[in-house]
């Protein structure tokens, strides 16, 4: 999760390889930075990859849960925190998953 300290630097979007997080404001879906069409079925419930949905955050980036893998599958490290010069992008208390599943994650949605 990117807390709100975030100084809204950017610095974190482009090193996302699942395209999980984004300006505050923007709307986001299932399709930016991954394989999905169609229908997509997550722990939140189920989408179309293509439609727009609300952003998570107004005044600050934030990352979508489900499409976030940790970098799992991609890196050693998260590379949002690796590169947020205010350490504002942690793990998220409420949300926890592990390796496999998030390596499952990042399975279905780069196929």
């Amino acid at each position: 999760m990117i807390t709100d300290e975030c100084i809204n630097c950017g610095a974190c979007e482009p090193e996302c390889p699942n395209n999980a997080i984004y300006e505050g404001g923007t709307e986001w879906r299932f399709a930016d930075g991954t394989s999905l069409k169609g229908e997509v079925n997550v722990a939140s419930g189920n989408y179309q990859a293509d439609q727009s949905n609300q952003p998570k955050a107004m005044d600050v980036y934030y990352i979508v849960t489900d499409k976030c893998t940790e970098c799992v599958g991609f890196h050693d490290e998260p590379q949002c925190a690796a590169v947020c010069p205010v350490d504002c992008c942690v793990d998220d208390p409420d949300f926890r998953e592990t390796q496999e599943q998030l390596m499952a994650k990042k399975n279905y949605m780069h196929l």
